[in-house]
């Protein structure tokens, strides 16, 4: 089967998750990167596509210049899909311009700035019959699916209680006034939107507390908060959650938390038993039950959902881990555009509008009175 053609903006010389996102698309084979408008600096973009080995006359000095060569290319060259790998204010305009253009997305979260731009992109979408996909990375692991697959199937009974938290302390110091650039956009109202750590990490949280217990939030109770002074957005995010069918959640997320690294964290339980995970031990799943001991499950182990074979590249035993992750997103993304029903699941429009109704809510009853907020749904949500 041909490799897919990868077109990327943004992620120019010493971005993080530009690199990320090359290396998640190359491990299956799927992908070739061909082209791509790195950055705005003409020296950096150059730089980058040089090292990518690419062709000068791909690397663009800016989106609108690889939309209006790359439509020009016969359908054997030009890009198949644009990855966007900028800051989040630029999220909208670029995937719309790329979906009307006729390529599918795949595309940084959170999803845009707002409910009305994540709209926009969702409209494009179905517009040009084009995928649209999203980093939400931590859906990728191996373990995550044996999670949801169990908890779909019931094993655990009716599900009561839904506890994640997202701790990390990178932005503790003042480093976004300091010339750290990855902190210093993110807390930019202007270029992150209307969350700091809401948006960057509280929605990882939320999309996997949903997609796990295949449950969805109603409404909040939230607590917004900057920790230091001069930042001009949340750095740490408390929320109560209240789900369809009564079970009740506590989302915690912060990038305040000193010391910690990544520590993303799923706890559900129903009413026979509950399941525990950890990024940062991404290979172990934890199953509790009421009657009976507790379960280790592990990735390549035995007892797994059929399913989860597919996400797997290792045996048993040889730590798998976040580029695996992000690969599996990825490779489930080239299957749906190839038209593989069997394998094509990966987050995109539905886990973006929920997100952004979600970044709302929170925000709406973090600056008023109202003890509860409802987190609304769309017609196709």
């Amino acid at each position: 089967m041909s490799r897919l053609r990868l077109g990327m903006v943004g992620g120019g010389e010493g971005a993080f998750i530009g690199a990320v996102h090359r290396m998640a698309a190359a491990l299956d084979g799927d992908w070739d990167v061909v082209a791509g408008a790195f950055s705005t600096d003409g020296g950096r973009n150059a730089r980058t596509g040089e090292l990518l080995g690419l062709d000068p006359q791909r690397v663009y000095p800016s989106l609108d210049a690889l939309i209006e060569r790359e439509r020009a290319l016969p359908e054997s060259e030009k890009i198949d899909a644009l990855a966007i790998v900028t800051p989040n204010h630029l999220h909208a305009p670029m995937a719309i311009a790329a979906l009307d253009a006729g390529f599918h997305v795949f595309c940084e979260k959170p999803m845009a700035m707002s409910v009305v731009e994540a709209e926009a992109i969702a409209a494009a979408a179905r517009a040009s019959r084009r995928r649209f996909a999203l980093a939400f990375t931590y859906s990728g692991y191996p373990m995550i699916e044996e999670a949801r697959a169990r908890t779909a199937r019931g094993d655990f009974g009716a599900i009561r209680l839904v506890q994640v938290e997202y701790l990390q302390g990178w932005l503790s110091q003042p480093i976004d006034t300091d010339g750290n650039k990855q902190a210093e956009w993110r807390t930019d109202p202007a270029r992150a939107g209307l969350g700091g750590c809401l948006g960057d990490i509280g929605t990882h949280a939320f999309q996997l507390a949903e997609h796990v217990s295949g449950l969805a939030v109603q409404s909040v109770s939230a607590d917004l908060t900057t920790h230091v002074e001069g930042r001009r957005l949340d750095d740490d995010v408390s929320a109560l959650l209240r789900f369809e069918g009564g079970a009740r959640g506590v989302l915690k997320a912060s990038q305040v938390a000193a010391g910690e690294e990544n520590g993303l964290r799923l706890r559900i339980h129903g009413e026979r038993g509950g399941l525990d995970w950890a990024q940062m031990e991404p290979n172990t799943l934890t199953l509790r039950w009421l009657d009976r001991p507790a379960e280790i499950v592990r990735t390549g182990g035995p007892g797994l959902h059929d399913g989860v074979a597919a996400l797997m590249r290792t045996p048993a035993g040889h730590p798998e881990g976040y580029i695996e992750a992000f690969a599996n997103l990825y490779r489930a993304f080239a299957s749906a555009i190839r038209g593989d029903a069997g394998n094509c699941w990966c987050p995109g429009v539905i886990d973006g509008l929920r997100t952004m109704r979600f970044i709302e809510a929170v925000i709406a009853n973090a600056g008023s009175d109202q003890k509860w907020t409802l987190v609304t749904s769309g017609e196709n949500e």
